[in-house]
């Protein structure tokens, strides 16, 4: 009985604060920002360091490639557990990408488009605003994916790459991603061509539900369960519906983009044999000679670690640095923990280059 009366306060304080909560309340992306690009759906933004003056210390400014799957605010998600503030803090010049939510009118966007266009045009922009020709990418999970080819493609115009939890290896025998992503055969199979022609863009409900669906119990079940012992902690509650919030923030995917992806990568593994071609030309990780930081989570069950390592067989550069955090593909964002060692990491790194 003083468990449950226990259990009853719990519920009803929760529902009183709940019931006070409003929208502004939960806030996700922290840190003032300037547009600086837009083109289509995609805006490059700019964000401004605490104290509103900008670098002068001649750093060389950090374009963010976030991937195409939710939102890239994941990066400055909250106060005291944000990359892009603790960047900032430390002097460095951070930019973003925003791929913002494709519609129907986007169905036949291409990695040609994503890559060779609207990346390229971005660090473009970046590059004539501080009259450069080279800046360093920091590539997040797909958008590391992306950075790898697009650093292969262009490596005049990339000083430096940092990849954090980024897929590389696509047939390594861990996670259930990789294996559904590469199945071909019975009643496994992932008929990409099928759902493309069907939806057109792939649903991000769709991709939600698949990316629950690795950890069933754990992300559809226990973490509801585990709520009731916060419910009645209002920072805790906010911080829970905030990851809430960005979790199911999930734009749709276009849908040439998901079918070449899924086919040539994780079907194929056509990344590290240097079989991909983009706009026609073939990406190869050899090219890649530029100084690398290479950033993985030890618990990640998205991107497993040996996925992420592989890197190293693959890219020409002699100047390889790998560095990992006892987190989740998640947590490698939020852990306060990891905040607090992972900028001063970047930043040390680029520094000494």
């Amino acid at each position: 009985m003083q468990e449950f009366t226990k259990l009853f306060q719990k519920l009803v304080k929760g529902i009183d604060i709940s019931s006070r909560l409003r929208e502004e309340d939960i806030q996700i992306g922290v840190t003032p920002t300037e547009e600086v690009y837009r083109e289509d759906k995609v805006v490059l933004y700019r964000f401004t360091p605490p104290d509103q003056t900008r670098n002068t210390s001649g750093h060389i400014p950090i374009l963010i490639v976030y991937a195409l799957v939710n939102r890239p605010y994941m990066v400055d998600l909250q106060e005291g557990r944000s990359l892009v503030a603790n960047l900032l803090k430390l002097g460095l010049d951070i930019y973003l990408i925003d791929w913002g939510y494709p519609t129907r009118g986007d169905r036949w966007l291409t990695l040609d488009d994503y890559i060779n266009g609207y990346i390229n045009n971005c660090v473009d922009v970046v590059c004539k605003c501080h009259n450069l020709e080279q800046i360093n990418l920091l590539g997040i999970c797909q958008g590391g994916t992306f950075s790898l080819c697009y650093s292969s493609l262009y490596p005049n115009k990339v000083k430096n790459l940092i990849t954090m939890v980024t897929p590389v290896d696509f047939h390594i025998n861990q996670g259930l991603f990789n294996v559904w992503g590469r199945s071909t055969l019975g009643s496994e199979a992932m008929d990409v061509d099928l759902m493309v022609d069907t939806l057109g863009n792939i649903p991000g409900d769709f991709l939600n539900f698949t990316f629950i669906m690795l950890k069933p119990f754990q992300l559809g079940i226990k973490k509801y369960i585990d709520l009731l012992e916060i419910v009645d902690n209002e920072e805790k509650l906010v911080n829970f519906l905030r990851m809430e919030k960005w979790i199911f923030d999930s734009p749709d995917q276009a849908g040439e983009t998901f079918r070449q992806f899924i086919k040539d990568f994780y079907k194929e593994n056509k990344l590290i044999k240097g079989e991909i071609e983009i706009g026609g030309k073939r990406v190869d990780l050899g090219n890649i000679r530029i100084p690398v930081l290479n950033i993985y989570a030890e618990q990640d069950h998205l991107v497993p670690p040996a996925s992420s390592l592989a890197l190293e067989k693959y890219i020409g550069s002699q100047d390889y640095t790998v560095c990992s955090f006892p987190v989740g593909h998640v947590g490698i964002y939020v852990s306060s923990k990891v905040q607090q060692n992972l900028p001063p990491t970047i930043t040390d790194w680029l520094k000494r280059l």
